[in-house]
């Protein structure tokens, strides 16, 4: 005869009653409401003058919230935008932001890029992420690389894995080679209104590898996951063996670009739409676009490329946004088709100093 599980004495079964299970509700509740907060008081985080995301983190979207936050209480002026604004090919303390800093004598500006947030990405990014920025005034960059392909403008039916999936609209807008199923973008987006889940996110991509708490034990059998957990967080680091090499020592040539009609361009849509949702929000936006690296461009494609920076500069003073499209850079500045090399970004901050629009934009 079995026994039932109440006067089993084998069993290992605990047994709540209603009441119980509201206290370990409220506790759970409790939990998920100030685990974030308390750990922003035990985790060091003190981003300096040239700060940024380390490109190790670059998922990390709850620490990139952190570093807004902080950005708006020390009235820095964010720049925002992908690997051009963080600075592939650089060290931290010869980026834009930093430059700009350096010829002002003051940290007035810092530095939120993120490396691959393409404008589809970087919508996201503002939206979820970066609402610190709201009301303030904000530097966003387009990057006309983005719009160089199908591929690049996300038009392409077959799937490919871009950057950032998460930060891109799950249901609202259309992607056509972003395949994900309905259940992983309801994840997705419910996961962007509750910070405890971009908060153990952080977790596992700071200090567990990425990895959930169940296979890092399995990789690291003798290692404390508290002992991780006091690690601390990365610094921010260079990303690139060929630091400070020009594309032409490596060989570079022109070649033809596939430009995508700006009229038809996903990313440029989402890109307008990213500084109406800041301007909404009473922003004050100042749009940088490129330098592209237009030397590497054959004589047909620069000719299409010059017509897109009409359009661009078109739609910019119609919808009057301060904004600043310089010429190209030196060729021997650039490490490939968008990225400068420090001195690169040197004269791109003289540039900006100068232009008028900029030196209003900035007081």
């Amino acid at each position: 005869m079995e026994s039932s599980p109440a006067t089993d004495a084998n069993s290992n079964a605990v047994f709540l009653s209603g009441r119980q299970w509201l206290i370990v509700g409220a506790a759970m509740l409790i939990l998920v409401v100030t685990a974030p907060t308390l750990w922003q008081r035990v985790e060091l985080f003190e981003p300096g003058a040239d700060y940024r995301i380390p490109y190790k983190l670059g998922s990390d979207y709850w620490l990139y919230a952190r570093h807004s936050h902080e950005a708006r209480d020390q009235r820095r002026i964010p720049l925002i935008g992908d690997s051009v604004i963080w600075g592939h090919y650089v060290p931290p303390d010869q980026t834009l932001s930093h430059h700009l800093n350096a010829a002002l004598g003051s940290e007035q500006f810092a530095n939120l890029g993120l490396d691959g947030t393409h404008p589809a990405a970087l919508g996201g990014l503002v939206e979820h992420y970066a609402g610190e920025i709201s009301g303030q005034s904000v530097v966003i960059h387009f990057n006309p690389l983005w719009i160089t392909s199908a591929k690049h403008d996300l038009q392409t039916a077959k799937e490919f894995h871009f950057n950032h999936p998460k930060l891109v609209p799950q249901f609202t807008t259309k992607i056509p080679c972003y395949k994900a199923s309905t259940a992983s973008r309801l994840k997705t987006a419910i996961g962007h209104h509750i910070p405890f889940l971009a908060w153990t996110a952080h977790l596992r991509i700071a200090y567990f590898d990425g990895a959930d708490l169940q296979r890092w034990t399995l990789q690291n059998p003798y290692a404390c996951p508290a002992a991780a957990l006091t690690s601390g967080l990365p610094s921010p680091e260079s990303t690139a063996p060929d630091e400070g090499s020009s594309w032409l020592d490596r060989g570079g040539k022109q070649r033809r670009i596939g430009w995508v009609d700006l009229d038809g361009s996903l990313q440029w849509r989402f890109f307008q739409n990213t500084v109406k949702r800041v301007q909404d929000q009473g922003g004050k936006v100042f749009v940088l676009v490129g330098p592209y690296n237009e030397h590497m461009l054959d004589a047909e494609s620069a000719a299409t490329y010059g017509q897109i920076k009409e359009e661009i500069e078109a739609w910019l003073q119609e919808a009057k946004i301060p904004h600043l499209i310089p010429p190209p850079l030196p060729s021997a500045l650039y490490a490939d088709s968008s990225h400068p090399l420090a001195e690169g970004y040197a004269l791109l901050a003289q540039q900006l100093l100068k232009d008028p629009s900029f030196q209003s934009f900035a007081r």
